[in-house]
């Protein structure tokens, strides 16, 4: 006799969180795996960050947030790429991919153009790290809840003002400064969060204006 074969059941699909933070995870793993590796060969991976205004160094905007100076400037960037990065993922995976390529770009482009300046003159400069993303990161929670006016997404942002908004000072343009800390590669990031947050949230502002305009047309037609 013949037999009918029951369809087996559908794989579960892994909670979001779950899937967010294996990718975090995985992404600061590959940071630690590739300073291990700049550290065993003398430092040479670093050569390849962000050169402001050279036309091979824009091949750093692709290498930059994968390098770091040392492990103290890995680990002081860790944390907050954990936990950004990890809440960056809860907007949903697709979203999370699309802002952190445009802010990788943009904001790696950005520093390319303006990374020489308040530096020591006539030193040339080599931008390295992912504060870039991570300042990205920041500035895109803190404002995408009031693009999408979505109330979690609004207190996420709260939530992160409260905890790392402080972070934002390194985004202040310095002068005179010669060598430390990458304010344009902050900066920049912080302007390509703020856009890539505007670029995103676009079906939700979309639909707002829809409503806003349904709600404006009379209900019956007019003679």
């Amino acid at each position: 006799m013949g037999m009918t074969a029951q369809p087996g059941a559908a794989p579960r699909k892994r909670p979001a969180w779950k899937v967010g933070g294996a990718t975090i995870l995985t992404f600061v793993a590959l940071l630690y795996v590739i300073e291990l590796i700049d550290q065993l060969i003398g430092h040479r991976l670093d050569a390849n960050g962000i050169r402001p205004l050279e036309t091979e160094g824009l091949w750093g905007i692709i290498f930059s947030p994968l390098l770091h100076a040392n492990w103290g400037h890995l680990l002081a960037n860790t944390v907050p790429a954990l936990v950004l990065g990890f809440l960056m993922t809860l907007a949903g995976m697709n979203r999370f991919v699309w802002a952190t390529a445009i802010i990788w770009i943009l904001g790696g482009f950005g520093t390319w153009l303006i990374g020489n300046m308040g530096g020591c003159a006539g030193l040339p400069t080599v931008h390295v790290g992912a504060s870039g993303l991570i300042f990205g990161w920041l500035a895109f929670l803190l404002i995408f809840g009031w693009f999408t006016r979505n109330v979690w997404e609004i207190v996420i942002g709260i939530t992160v003002l409260v905890f790392y908004g402080g972070l934002l000072w390194g985004a202040v343009p310095v002068l005179d400064r010669c060598g430390g800390v990458s304010w344009q590669g902050h900066l920049c990031g912080a302007i390509a969060g703020v856009v890539a947050a505007y670029l995103l949230s676009g079906p939700e502002r979309n639909a707002r204006q829809q409503r806003k305009l349904d709600k404006s047309r009379p209900p019956f037609p007019t003679s």
